[in-house]
């Protein structure tokens, strides 16, 4: 069982969507806890169906008030109805209104995540994942350094599940995000 979603004022617990969990996408966020995140990616789709997928989790997300971010931009996030967007490429101008989130890997990404004013960040990989197979993990202490150094919310990434998260949870992160460690 996951911890609870929410934690100060966003949720701790974040499922990605791809082309890897989209078979099981419904029963996955059925399983979730009520108000956990979900960052909407599914760029293997072509438009139409990709904004067609996008309705249906929207709707699953809003039965179990989940708050859900748009991997695109602002104005699509907009159109779309999401409750924000995930990227690091929009200015704070372009995101009022929007949650915003921005991955990052390193000192200079979060640095570029504050100057465009991301509300918070997915820090990764902190551990092993699929997603970039043969990439070197970060290691405790520089998990540490990011998260202090981060000023705005952290949840992890990559290669990341409940279980594991519960062994780094003294690093200082609000919570973890995944797409295989919370798909059923």
């Amino acid at each position: 069982m996951y911890q609870p979603c929410f934690s100060d004022f966003y949720p701790s617990v974040w499922l990605f969507t791809d082309a890897r969990n989209d078979h099981r996408l419904e029963q996955t966020i059925a399983a979730l806890p009520r108000g956990c995140g979900i960052v909407f990616r599914h760029y293997h789709l072509p438009s139409n169906a990709r904004r067609q997928r996008f309705q249906t989790i929207k709707a699953l997300a809003a039965r179990a008030d989940h708050i859900l971010l748009l991997a695109d931009s602002a104005a699509l996030a907009r159109q779309w109805g999401a409750d924000g967007v995930h990227g690091r490429q929009w200015k704070r101008s372009q995101t009022i209104g929007l949650l915003h989130s921005a991955p990052v890997h390193n000192a200079r990404e979060i640095r570029q995540a504050h100057q465009i004013g991301a509300d918070l960040l997915f820090l990764s990989p902190a551990f092993g994942t699929r997603s970039h197979p043969g990439e070197k993990p970060l290691h405790r202490a520089q998990l540490r350094r990011l998260i202090a150094m981060a000023q705005k919310p952290v949840l992890l990434l990559g290669g990341v599940d409940n279980r594991k998260f519960g062994h780094m949870s003294d690093l200082g992160a609000q919570g973890w995000a995944a797409i295989d460690g919370l798909t059923v």
